[in-house]
């Protein structure tokens, strides 16, 4: 099953707009954490301009961003390219308020923090559709997800409007993850838990969406996301991350944030316990703290081989 071509695809004219941040902005460290591996249908990069596609609820767009002189020039295409424009500032981290975040008591997050005053954090306000992606990302490699992203999204989604730099596509809406069917799922790569867990959430996206927006923090951001079947703490915090820019998510149950930030702030691996604990000093902005860890260069010594992608489909 394959989304039925457009016979006479609509030329969409630009839509243009700027922005001007309140402070320095790395538009690329800021909305780099949308991407999903170098080859993602739907975020791009083209040189200085960044490239990504959304759909709103006045339709698809697609959306390029270009920062300079203290501004992000913007253009937009498509039947929702006004929405897009619409959600540049926040997409820039207007919405991302640092204060009372202080790294200083730490040497490698104050001094990575000097280095990258730009970094803020994102946030796209898609729950559902920041959801569908995290979900492919569990239990399997970066390439593995990547790989089956990328299949999907070209194969399901929408072509994406404008002049893109190369061939992209808009992610399905919860319909069109629902119609996926089943040897499809199966072909790329993706686990029955999974397409399950995604087909699930498409059913209950327009209550999720509510949910997660009317719930006043993080812990009631978990408990909705949590009580959907194949959703845990991981999935709840890479969600929140990136749809809302939750500045205290921590993305427990990953297989090597725990030694990351372990090995970062004291030299030694730990659990997520130890995780947790390290972070405590920081409660509010620990998402922060992991993104400077992150940016840091601080990389514990290879211990062994990388681990070997399991493929479910050759058992």
């Amino acid at each position: 099953m394959t989304l039925a071509a457009d016979p006479a695809p609509r030329t969409w004219p630009v839509r243009e707009s700027a922005y001007r941040p309140s402070g320095p902005l790395d538009l690329q460290a800021t909305l780099g954490i949308l991407g999903r591996g170098p080859r993602d249908p739907a975020f791009a990069h083209d040189g200085p301009v960044l490239w990504l596609t959304l759909r709103t609820e006045a339709g698809i767009a697609t959306l390029a961003l270009r920062a300079g002189s203290g501004e992000v020039r913007a253009s937009a295409w498509g039947p929702g390219a006004g929405a897009a424009l619409g959600l540049v500032p926040a997409l820039c981290g207007a919405s991302d308020d640092p204060d009372g975040f202080d790294p200083s008591s730490h040497p490698l997050l104050a001094a990575t923090a000097q280095r990258n005053p730009g970094v803020r954090l994102t946030r796209t306000g898609a729950v559902f559709d920041a959801l569908a992606g995290v979900v492919l990302e569990q239990k399997v490699t970066g390439l593995q997800a990547y790989g089956a992203w990328r299949s999907l999204v070209t194969r399901f989604g929408d072509p994406a409007p404008g002049p893109v730099p190369r061939p992209m596509a808009v992610a399905p809406d919860a319909a069109g993850w629902r119609r996926i069917p089943s040897w499809a799922w199966h072909r790329v790569g993706v686990e029955p838990p999974q397409s399950r867990t995604i087909v699930g959430a498409a059913e209950r996206a327009s209550g999720i969406e509510r949910a997660v927006h009317g719930a006043p923090d993080g812990p009631a951001r978990d408990r909705v996301l949590t009580s959907l079947p194949g959703i845990g703490l991981w999935t709840a915090a890479e969600t929140r991350i990136r749809a809302l820019g939750d500045p205290d998510a921590v993305s427990v149950g990953d297989y090597h944030l725990p030694h990351e930030v372990g090995f970062a702030l004291t030299g030694r691996r730990t659990d997520d316990a130890g995780m947790l604990a390290l972070l405590a000093p920081w409660a509010g902005h620990r998402q922060r703290v992991v993104r400077l860890i992150r940016m840091s260069g601080a990389l514990e010594p290879r211990r062994g081989p990388r681990l070997a992608p399991e493929d479910h489909r050759k058992r």
